[in-house]
């Protein structure tokens, strides 16, 4: 596995601060995607939908780290009560990605570097386990399946749609897990990915889109081979070069280290 650099001691918060206009667009995006939706049938079904909207913005890159969520705000765009809406930020706390701090509010997550390595670390040992055991059973129609998520990642990509592409290449491992018939790994592998997502927000270096797609052809091309052992290799190494292109370098705060003339190169 990759080393991280040490972590940045950056406030999130005051990020947020200085962008309200873009939060503020962010939130407004969440409207028109829920006017998409059906409309509730239940106070559960509100939570479940502000829960769903709110985690596909993060994932999506359309919420920041940092970016504060105002219920009334949410409120407003979901026509709803407060009541339903802290209900479904105390959801998305459980699932660490927003954090919820008395008297401030609620708060899209900041991973700190130490988490994102352990969430890598957790992928890495469920998705070779996963993909091992998929490579011994996968059908014909799975392949199929897999060909035409792979074909609309790729569609994605060349079309410069951000928001789908980073689902698509996200989606991917849920995908397969799913595959394997266990909605409990589903359900754990999804809640990694989104957070993930998240960690990238922060660190990604750079969208490495392309790179991330022909990873994933690869792995699809050795699964119908039906060879496990190539499939995990490939699978480790794809998100070990994910984790590789996470850049956590620490910021510099000294003035004097900032402005100090560089040494001529010998």
């Amino acid at each position: 596995m990759s080393r991280i650099a040490p972590a940045s001691r950056s406030t999130p918060r005051r990020a947020a601060r200085r962008t309200p206009a873009r939060t503020a667009a962010a939130l407004d995006s969440l409207a028109a995607s829920d006017r998409r939706r059906a409309a509730p049938a239940s106070a559960g079904h509100a939570t479940e939908r502000i829960v769903a909207a709110i985690t596909a913005a993060i994932v999506e890159r359309r919420l920041m780290p940092g970016t504060k969520l105002a219920e009334q705000k949410i409120a407003d765009i979901f026509q709803v009560s407060r009541t339903l809406v802290r209900q479904a930020l105390n959801q998305l706390s459980r699932d660490k990605l927003v954090t919820l701090e008395p008297a401030r509010g609620a708060f899209v997550a900041q991973p700190s570097v130490e988490e994102a390595r352990q969430v890598f670390e957790v992928r890495q040992m469920l998705e070779s386990v996963m993909i091992k055991r998929l490579a011994s059973r996968i059908t014909p129609a799975q392949i199929a399946q897999l060909r035409e998520h792979l074909h609309a990642e790729q569609a994605a990509i060349q079309r410069t749609d951000v928001p789908g592409r980073t689902h698509l290449l996200a989606d991917f491992h849920v995908v397969l897990a799913r595959m394997l018939g266990n909605d409990v790994l589903a359900e754990m592998l999804h809640d990694l990915v989104s957070r993930s997502s998240l960690i990238s927000l922060m660190y990604q270096s750079s969208l490495s889109a392309e790179q991330s797609q022909a990873e994933h052809v690869a792995i699809v091309d050795a699964l119908e081979r039906g060879d496990a052992r190539a499939a995990t290799k490939l699978m480790l190494e794809h998100l070990d070069s994910v984790e590789r292109n996470l850049r956590l370098h620490p910021r510099v705060d000294d003035l004097a280290a900032v402005l100090r003339p560089q040494a001529p190169d010998p």
